[in-house]
């Protein structure tokens, strides 16, 4: 059984704050902390920790082996500037890393963190973060041969919403639907979390489908834990050994931490 936690940490400490007993967490957001830590890390304290688009994102996603128990061997990564032989390439600089967890020198599975960056549209000030999210599935499309030919577990924060459009919108409900079927598409099944594996809104949303099984992992700066509403956190496994992994949100008020996201943890029994 390998622990898995995966958590946007919105730029909080999460090197002090992280717990040592977890074996690898998948980070977004994340800032490099101060001074290298006790446990292997990626990217390291010497590389680049910022996602490219804007000045003011001084942070990326990274996946860290706080116990010890397990190792990691980095994916290695380009840009669409610099594509090099072997590596990854990824759309957009500090939105995805890829590592193999090794146990006894051998790969038991494949991780990635993924955030999808907001983008404004060129007319009006709306966001929208689905294309971000397409291109990520593009980026892990290049490990991916076959639908069940592959061992990956891909989680993150991937700013959609899933089932629903925001305020009932059935425009972009349809949208954020392509994500999930792409994903699914290319044999990755979304694990969730999903209910009972975490608390439910309440009182429940309008915008909100009655039978909807989302849990929220996200508040805005007017809601607290207690209020929130919206799940923007959503885990992906390998067809092939999806029913191998769970995923819960640690989204009760009392555990949900720091950050605007709670933390997703994620057990990986391979």
């Amino acid at each position: 059984m390998i622990r898995v936690v995966s958590w946007n940490t919105a730029g909080r400490d999460w090197w002090s704050a992280c717990d040592r007993d977890v074996d690898v967490l998948l980070l977004q957001e994340a800032r490099r902390p101060p001074s290298a830590p006790n446990f292997q890390m990626v990217p390291s304290i010497d590389d680049e920790w910022r996602t490219a688009g804007s000045a003011g994102r001084s942070w990326g996603t990274a996946i860290v082996a706080p116990s010890g128990r397990v190792g990691l061997r980095p994916h290695p990564l380009a840009g669409e500037s610099d594509p090099a032989p072997d590596a990854l390439l990824v759309s957009l600089a500090g939105t995805l890393r890829v590592a193999d967890i090794l146990r006894d020198g051998q790969i038991v599975v494949t991780v990635a963190s993924m955030y999808a960056a907001w983008q404004t549209a060129r007319r009006g000030r709306a966001i929208y973060a689905d294309a971000s999210a397409h291109r990520l599935l593009s980026d892990l499309s290049a490990l991916i041969s076959a639908r069940k030919n592959h061992r990956i577990v891909a989680a993150g924060d991937l700013n959609i919403l899933r089932g629903y459009g925001e305020h009932g919108n059935a425009y972009w409900r349809g949208r954020y639907a392509t994500v999930f079927d792409r994903a699914e598409a290319m044999g990755l099944v979304c694990i969730g979390p999903q209910t009972p594996n975490g608390r439910q809104a309440h009182p429940w949303p309008p915008e909100l489908p009655p039978d909807s099984v989302n849990v929220p992992t996200y508040h805005t700066n007017r809601q607290t834990p207690a209020t929130a509403t919206r799940q923007l956190d959503f885990v992906f496994a390998s067809e092939s050994i999806a029913n191998q992994v769970s995923a819960a949100a640690r989204n009760a008020v009392d555990e949900w931490g720091p950050s605007d996201h709670c933390q997703i943890e994620i057990v990986v029994s391979v």
